[in-house]
């Protein structure tokens, strides 16, 4: 409809939708491999897949605002020979409806998955319905006599294209890279740590992202007097604590004996450690 009465809100919204349709199969092909085990070429599991299909529906969405931005742009200089048809209106009603229940359906699916990959597509799904609802707009300039909002419209919906698919890429490098996270989430692993009773420091915390899940590094004081058996208890337990913790994947405890004095001197020299206080 877009074509055939030129307008270019319609087309826009229509390439974006068509962007939604690549994105929804490359998820479909990659993403499900995030969920495979781990195996002797991948010992730490296929985490990564889930963001790196991610940032490539990021990518593709940006780059198709990019170009829906230049032709909203030559519309505006050039002008626009519009059409106005009910069939347009009609469209764009078919299209809000129909990427409302995609959405609604893509975000069940996801409560259970906890995918950032579906996320992403469902965010995109109810930004479908934000630039339909500009389109709209666009098509009844042209049936008031102001076929200037048409481009006008077209240009709204290619910054919100390119908007998102730069938000989606940046979350989802932050994954790849491996990137720490906040001082809410290293404050809530040294607190879970500190409350086992045997554990009298923390120091040298690493957290940090594999994947869309964290892998924490850390070391832990505890009586050097114990016996072995006692302190691989104690490991064993810690890291099972760590393991229960929202978005922790995998822990690595490291047990020193407290008493010696370099640990906090290690805690000082080091700027993502805690000392034996609990304090950054």
């Amino acid at each position: 409809a877009g074509l055939a009465f030129g307008s270019v809100a319609l087309l826009a919204d229509a390439a974006h939708s068509l962007a939604d349709l690549v994105a929804s199969v490359v998820v479909l092909v990659w993403g499900r491999s995030a969920f495979d085990e781990p195996d002797t070429t991948h010992p730490h599991g296929h985490d990564r897949i889930e963001p790196l299909t991610a940032l490539f529906v990021g990518a593709v969405i940006a780059l198709l605002g990019l170009n829906l931005l230049y032709r909203s742009v030559e519309g505006l200089l050039t002008g626009t020979d519009i059409e106005f048809s009910v069939l347009l209106l009609a469209a764009l009603g078919f299209a809000i409806v129909d990427m409302y229940l995609v959405y609604r359906y893509t975000v069940r699916i996801n409560e259970r998955l906890q995918s950032t990959a579906l996320a992403a597509l469902a965010k995109d799904c109810l930004n479908d319905i934000y630039t339909s609802v500009a389109a709209i707009v666009g098509v009844l300039g042209v049936l008031v006599g102001y076929p200037i909002l048409d481009p006008v419209a077209g240009g709204l919906v290619s910054l919100l294209v390119v908007y998102q698919g730069i938000e989606i890429g940046r979350e989802n490098v932050d994954y790849l890279i491996g990137a720490a996270p906040g001082p809410e989430k290293r404050g809530e692993i040294t607190d879970r740590l500190r409350s086992h009773p045997a554990v009298e420091g923390v120091h040298d915390l690493t957290v940090f992202y594999d994947g869309t899940v964290l892998e924490v590094e850390v070391h832990v004081e505890v009586d050097g007097d114990m016996p072995f058996r006692d302190a691989h208890d104690i490991e064993s337990e810690l890291v099972a604590q760590l393991r229960g913790l929202e978005d922790v994947g995998d822990a690595h405890v490291h047990l020193d004996p407290s008493g010696i004095g370099e640990w906090k001197e290690s805690a000082d020299e080091v700027g993502s450690s805690y000392d034996e206080s609990g304090s950054p």
